[in-house]
This record gives C-alpha cells, sequence and structure tokens, in this order.
C-alpha cells in the first residue's frame, strides 16, 4: 500500500466522523510493532516520532541534548525503516515529525523521507507563529508533504514541551490561522494536558472542538483538528508497575470524553505515555518473574533506579545502538525487544478500536 501523508487518512477520519490514533516511537522494532496492529485491524497507521525521539534513534541516550546532525541521522534511520516496511504492507502508512521546533527540524525530516509534520510554534507570539507556520508549510506542500500546526499552549510535560498553564484555543483565531498558512491540519487546546499526571477531574471543552469545526465549514476550509496531549494513562497498568514496586502516578483524560469530541470533528488523537507506561510494566514483569535475570543487567538497575519514573529511554540506554541499527541483539535483549513490541500492540489495539479506526484501510485513496 501506499507510504501516503497523513491529510488522505485524517480527511476520511473526518468526514466519518472517526479518529486515528498517532503513536509515537524511540525505536525501530516500536514503528513495526504498529504496522503490525494496524495490519491486524486493517486500520490506516499513523507513525510519530518527536524531536527527542529522533535524537534517540540516531543514537544520542542523553535525547533532550541532540544535536541536529543526530536528529537528521534518526530520521534517516526511521524513514528508510518505515518505507521499507510499509512498501510490504497491505495498509496505508504515514510517517510523522511530533512537535518540530524549527524550519530546520521539519526541513531536515522532509528531507530525510517523512511524509508529514507538526511545526509547534504555539509557544510564539501569534504573527510570529504564522510566519514560521508558513514558511514550513511552503516547503513542505511542494515536496507533498502534509502539514500541522498548533494554536494554544497545553499545561503538562511531556520531552521539551512545557507550560505551566493551558491557553484554550479561540475558533475564531483558528480559521484565520488556516486560512494564512495554509497547513493541513490543526492541534488546539481545549482542555487536553500533555504527560500523565493530568488531574483528577479533568474536563474537555467540547464546544470549542465544536465551534472550530463549524467555522472551517462554514468558511469551505478543507483540514483536519488533532488533539494532543491525550494519553489514557489506564489505572489498570499504572496498578500493575506500583505493584511490582513502582511508584508511578498519573490520571489521564477519561475515554469517554474524548469518544465524545471525535464526532464534534477531532480526527487524529497523539499517543505516547501510555506506551511508555506499558513498556515499563513488561520490562518489570520479565525481571520479576525469573530474579536471576536481575543480575548483572544494567537495564534492571537502572529500571529500578526511578521507581517514579517509566522513561524507558533512560533504563534502555544501554542497548540504543542495537536498537537504531538492529543489530547487534544479546540474548537479554531478544527478550526485551518483543516486550516492548508487545506494549505498543495494547496501546494501539484499544485505540484503533475505540476511536472507530478499525477496517478504514481499503477506503482511504
Amino acid at each position: 500500500m501506499p507510504y501516503i501523508s497523513s491529510k488522505q487518512i485524517l480527511t476520511y477520519a473526518r468526514d466519518h466522523k472517526i479518529a486515528h490514533g498517532a503513536f509515537n516511537v524511540n525505536a525501530l522494532c516500536q514503528a513495526k510493532a504498529i504496522i503490525e496492529a494496524c495490519e491486524e485491524l486493517r486500520c490506516a497507521a499513523i507513525i510519530q516520532v518527536a524531536e527527542p525521539g529522533l535524537a534517540y534513534i540516531g543514537g544520542r541516550a542523553d535525547f533532550l541534548n541532540g544535536t541536529m546532525e543526530e536528529k537528521k541521522l534518526g530520521a534517516k534511520r526511521i524513514a528508510k525503516y518505515v518505507k521499507a516496511l510499509a512498501e510490504k504492507s497491505p495498509i496505508p502508512i504515514c510517517l510523522h515529525l511530533d512537535h518540530g521546533r524549527s524550519f530546520e527540524s521539519c526541513k531536515a525530516v522532509i528531507d530525510a523521507g517523512f511524509n508529514s509534520v507538526m511545526i509547534d510554534g504555539s509557544a510564539l507570539p501569534y504573527e510570529e507563529n504564522v510566519k514560521l507556520t508558513a514558511k514550513v508549510v511552503k516547503y513542505a506542500h511542494k515536496r507533498g508533504v502534509q502539514v500541522e500546526g498548533e494554536l494554544g499552549v497545553l499545561a503538562g510535560v511531556e520531552d521539551h514541551v512545557f507550560a505551566a498553564s493551558s491557553t484554550y484555543t479561540n475558533p475564531m483565531t483558528a480559521i484565520d490561522f488556516f486560512k494564512r498558512t495554509g497547513v493541513d491540519s490543526l492541534a488546539i487546546s481545549y482542555g487536553t494536558k500533555h504527560g500523565a499526571v493530568k488531574g483528577d477531574n479533568v474536563k474537555l471543552r467540547k464546544e470549542i472542538v465544536i465551534a472550530t469545526m463549524e467555522n472551517m465549514l462554514h468558511e469551505n476550509i478543507d483540514g483536519a483538528i488533532v488533539s494532543h496531549g491525550s494519553s489514557l494513562v489506564p489505572q489498570y497498568i499504572v496498578n500493575e508497575i506500583n505493584a511490582l514496586g513502582g511508584q508511578v502516578k498519573g490520571h489521564g483524560i477519561p475515554l469517554e470524553q474524548l469518544k465524545e469530541v471525535i464526532p464534534a470533528g477531532v480526527s487524529k488523537i497523539n499517543m505516547d505515555t501510555d506506551i511508555r507506561l506499558a513498556t515499563t510494566r513488561n520490562l518489570l514483569e520479565y525481571y520479576e518473574a525469573d530474579k536471576s535475570r536481575q543480575e548483572g543487567s544494567k537495564v534492571y538497575k537502572l529500571l529500578k533506579e526511578k521507581p517514579d519514573s517509566f522513561e524507558y529511554r533512560y533504563y534502555l540506554k544501554e542497548y540504543i545502538n542495537e536498537l537504531e541499527t538492529n543489530k547487534g541483539f544479546n540474548d537479554e535483549l531478544k527478550a526485551i525487544v518483543p516486550l516492548m513490541e508487545k506494549a505498543v500492540k495494547e496501546i494501539v489495539l484499544t485505540a484503533s478500536v475505540e476511536f472507530g479506526s478499525v477496517g478504514d484501510a481499503p477506503y482511504i485513496k
């Protein structure tokens, strides 16, 4: 099936009042798992990598301080790998940059072979956001690549994305932004929050989604609405981690609230935190099931150093080169990789069923 941009996938989702999960990866095996899960359900696959993830895939364990060269290497590695898988897959597959912070970052991944990018200028003054986003759109559209922008600031922490409080998106400003930048999709702030700790009383402002989409229809704007900070943070996974000695805290976006905004116009829902949680749970189970596996394991040592963390990139850093080249696996890593893939599939399968995208692959042009 075609290696396609996000526009075809999101247009179908919007028109049929469903949504697609978009799943963040930091290792090649995770991209493979997303595709395999979506093949099982015959739905399109949207694979995402954020800038720190690019650095990690490029071999930088200290991913928050990755250089542009390391990000370029990561972009080339993941694009080559996903393209090869797409050639053999029966479903449409999209590779998307999540939270691109600069024109240079977006250009780098486009040149590497990504077919969808997000430029996040939401922290900039409005006019600067418009100018930056329009510049990315101009470069991307000439090369058949689609662009996602962002308006409003989400609270919370996710990689290098941080805000102490949220600024809701003004639906009228969203229309102006679509018109002046030419973006294909727009991430809006309507009550979601980055990270695992979203609070006990999350309330999504569905009316912002409805007003934005109604205005888009009135102005004949052919675009899609995206929901960031939308991880569910399944409490059963949190409880399982803590039963194994973890000290993880967090509450996600209530599933019933997410499902209410989908027919209102949300076509893409980003998922990252849930994959990190499921990966941490799976590895804790692996090492606790046989105590002999703990002896001499650097992964286990790092995993137990921070019981309140579920950042698998930290405790898998000893194997970063093997994970990002698919070479040189020892016995421990041969056991770990299937657990990573299983964690991804658990989240992808659940989200695809809940968001309504099952079986859409044959209908996406």
